[in-house]
């Protein structure tokens, strides 16, 4: 049996983790082989005229990873460096968090290699139109639920599902999650993710018996994930001193008024914090933030940005991931040898995938919940699911991100003993 291995910085790391996982369980050759790989791989062109009237070509995915539990469910992101590998890691990981999540899905992921900060509203529907119809053959409620992801929310989920509904001459708003409350959407998802990464973080606390008030928090990434990560935490007591996205980073010693960065960002014409100031706030370059001084980072934004050659300087004694793999195998290892306790991404972000499990069975029954009976089943599962992970990491004496690994592999590979080998 040969491991396979890939250049690609989160397919290496989802690869390397299945692995070990893996070796650690006893998992038998032929379930390596079959976990190890996607089930389906689509490559597809997106051809836009843009509004220069010039047409422009764009390279589409969308992966399955597996589907042994359940339909595939993974988001779609519009951004420059997407490619198939990327999308094939992250897809493994929406398997592992569905699986760990304990929801009766499987894992996908997609996305369409473009600049969409780029691109005006029109070129933006056109090019979420074409790639519906490029990967229809693709979707379905019980086959593949794609939702939102990185530059892409509710309209973008609305062009997908109105696309395909025409296509196929029917309205199916469970084809995609993540849509607006107004048409078929859930109170409650817009902030699933990053209430859910907090509460990790919160529970967390609870377990080294930590208080949130007087704890300090850094965190990479003012986006959707976390802006609510943020808010939720600083109700809870505890401190913001650094927070960033791509017009750099910005410290505050004695705390950010996140409210007021949340005000400011949701005013810009592009979501972003340029331009925002408050009393003794700092503007600093954007590597500098993994490496402030705070009790807890979490890293919010995109793959790899702690590695090699930047984690010995990492001085935070936690970290939570609520981006997907943040954290290289080889900055893992330093870290874990300096003493730093990681909470993993697929545990720590889940909330999104729970709170589209929620939308998706609305959309099933036709009944929709309040966002008090939303976040209180979130809640629930997002507490349940870290005192399992933490408990098994306790008693087996592994990191926790191991034990995430190992607990949602386990369901999987019984699911496909279960359901056996077949074309």
């Amino acid at each position: 049996m040969g491991k396979r291995t890939s250049e690609n910085v989160l397919l290496d790391i989802a690869l390397k983790n299945f692995y070990g996982a893996a070796e650690e369980l006893g998992l038998e050759d032929s379930l390596v082989e079959i976990l190890g790989n996607s089930e389906r791989k689509l490559s597809v062109s997106v051809p836009v005229v843009m509004d220069d009237g010039t047409t422009k070509v764009f390279n589409g995915y969308r992966i399955q990873h597996s589907t042994a539990i359940g339909p595939a469910k993974g988001g779609t992101r519009f951004h420059p460096d997407v490619n198939l590998d990327e999308c094939e890691a992250l897809g493994m990981l929406m398997t592992w968090k569905c699986s760990l999540a304990g929801i009766p899905y499987g894992g996908g992921k997609g996305g369409i290699e473009c600049d969409p900060l780029q691109m005006s509203k029109g070129e933006k529907e056109r090019l979420s139109r074409t790639y519906a119809a490029r990967i229809e053959p693709l979707i379905g409620t019980w086959i593949d639920a794609p939702g939102p992801d990185v530059n892409t929310g509710g309209q973008e989920m609305i062009w997908f599902m109105d696309t395909i509904s025409k296509i196929r001459g029917k309205v199916e708003p469970a084809l995609f999650t993540g849509k607006p409350v107004g048409l078929w959407g859930s109170e409650g998802r817009v902030e699933a993710t990053g209430l859910g990464v907090a509460t990790c973080a919160l529970e967390f606390l609870k377990a080294i018996k930590k208080d949130p008030k007087g704890t300090t928090f850094v965190i990479q990434g003012f986006g959707n994930v976390g802006t609510h990560a943020a808010l939720t935490l600083i109700n809870a007591g505890a401190t913001v001193v650094g927070i960033s996205d791509i017009t750099g980073a910005y410290y505050c010693s004695k705390g950010i008024d996140i409210k007021k960065a949340q005000q400011h960002a949701s005013a810009h014409p592009k979501k972003l914090l340029e331009g925002f100031e408050q009393p003794g706030l700092e503007k600093i370059p954007a590597e500098e933030l993994l490496l402030l001084e705070a009790d807890i980072l979490i890293p919010a934004a995109l793959e790899g940005v702690v590695n090699k050659g930047n984690a010995d300087k990492v001085k935070v004694k936690y970290i939570v991931e609520a981006a997907n793999g943040p954290i290289t195998p080889d900055a893992d290892a330093i870290l874990d040898a300096k003493g730093v306790l990681i909470v993993p991404d697929f545990l720590a972000n889940s909330g999104g995938v729970i709170g589209s499990y929620f939308e998706w069975a609305q959309n099933l029954g036709g009944f929709f919940w309040t966002r008090e009976e939303y976040n209180s089943r979130l809640l629930h599962i997002m507490k349940g699911n870290f005192k399992r992970v933490w408990d098994f990491s306790q008693e087996r004496h592994v990191k926790m991100r191991r034990a995430a690994f190992m607990a949602a592999i386990a369901r999987v590979a019984e699911a496909a003993r279960l359901r056996g080998i077949f074309l």
